[in-house]
């Protein structure tokens, strides 16, 4: 039951489909777990979800031969030193460039451009279904309060009205501790108001520091 489903050096084009198609079900579920309760950027879930086939056509592609092998583990050991930092989704569509490269240099024509197709469709679907993306009236809320104020509970009545959801993820002192630094991150119920909700706020907090947008996510990896 555990045994490989590829027999000898040849790969058949239904092997080829089944290992394709579960290390694109695998990549998606990778993608998910790398979602669930934290924050990650749309484009680190895509390559999540990208990367399982593209290496799985990389080991079909070595195969044991020792040589090729030697000159993937160089090929992609320059990745490494790339000239400028890129994201997630750069990262692995040169991973996919590389493996592609490598499939047409072993003369592989026929099996690059159909993983190539394959990948390409499975990348504008995630795309366009936003998978891994955030909802789009999540916000980043940062309020300034005066120590004074117990934050507890301050602003619970004004989430109420305009949020769907609120949570506090950090409080820092500022100004010699006698400011207090709220961070927020909410989901507005109507980003239409999202005026009103900021006056209503810099009523309650004495008219300090109020500010709301995107939350920023970490594109690199």
């Amino acid at each position: 039951m555990l045994d490989t489903i590829i027999q000898g050096s040849e790969i058949s084009l239904s092997v080829f489909f089944i290992c394709t198609a579960v290390s694109l079900l695998l990549g998606v579920l990778a993608a998910l777990l790398s979602l669930y309760r934290e924050k990650s950027s749309q484009s680190f879930a895509l390559t999540l979800a990208m990367l399982p086939a593209v290496v799985q056509l990389i080991i079909m592609l070595v195969n044991g031969n020792i040589g090729t092998g030697v000159a993937v583990a160089g090929a992609f050991g320059l990745v490494r030193f790339r000239s400028a930092a890129g994201s997630a989704r750069e990262i692995g569509l040169l991973f996919l460039a590389m493996a592609i490269g490598l499939a047409t240099g072993m003369g592989y024509v026929a099996m690059a451009l159909l993983f190539f197709a394959i990948m390409a469709a499975f990348l504008l679907v995630l795309q366009y279904v936003r998978f891994g993306g955030t909802k789009e009236n999540v916000r980043e809320l940062k309020i300034t309060i005066p120590e004074s104020l117990d934050y507890d509970g301050l602003f619970d009545d004004l989430f109420n009205e305009y949020t769907a959801g609120s949570e506090l993820e950090r409080v820092k002192t500022s100004s010699m501790g006698t400011l207090y630094e709220l961070d927020y991150k909410v989901v507005l119920k109507d980003e239409h108001k999202t005026k009103v909700f900021l006056d209503a706020l810099r009523c309650r907090n004495g008219n300090l520091n109020v500010s709301c947008g995107r939350p920023v996510t970490r594109e690199a990896l």
